[in-house]
């Protein structure tokens, strides 16, 4: 595992999530019992807040996430959209039921660059089914503004 800004990137082990519901594992993360996951590291931005149905996230903009033009990829908040999406509908699984993304779908309602600052994703679930979860997120700016939104479905794993 590495350390950046303060926080512990990595992958826990069965054995350190073995019976933990998908609200518990992702307070330990938060708590910092658990790393963050590696993707947070690479992309610069990482889970800070859970709830029933409920997560969100901050992240950094960086030359790291770069266009050819200098502007921050859409790449980046698709990723941050699917990331909390998918932690929000984490958030109401049980202990062994896992999930896996089946579409995301985002917004960018204006640029994201490098002097944007720091962005909060926060993301609700919208429906849940035994199977489909599906979750609403939003990209916001320190001003207020709401530089991407969008969707993400999800199919529910090991459900019994």
């Amino acid at each position: 595992m590495s350390t950046t800004s303060g926080y512990r990137f990595g992958v826990a082990t069965p054995d350190e999530i073995k019976g933990l519901s998908g609200k518990e594992l992702l307070q330990a993360i938060i708590d910092g019992r658990l790393p963050q996951a590696p993707i947070g590291q690479t992309f610069s931005f990482w889970l800070v807040e859970v709830g029933d149905g409920f997560a969100a996230f901050e992240g950094e903009p960086g030359s790291h996430l770069a266009n050819p033009v200098g502007g921050v990829h859409g790449g980046w908040a698709l990723t941050l959209i699917d990331s909390v999406a998918a932690c929000a509908a984490h958030s109401l699984l049980p202990a062994g039921v896992g999930y896996t993304t089946i579409e995301t779908k985002a917004n960018f309602s204006r640029p994201i660059s490098m002097d944007t600052g720091r962005v909060r994703a926060e993301a609700r679930v919208a429906a849940q089914g035994r199977q489909i979860i599906s979750s609403e997120a939003w990209v916001r700016a320190r001003d207020g503004r709401l530089p991407a939104h969008g969707t993400s479905t999800l199919l529910v794993i090991g459900a019994r």
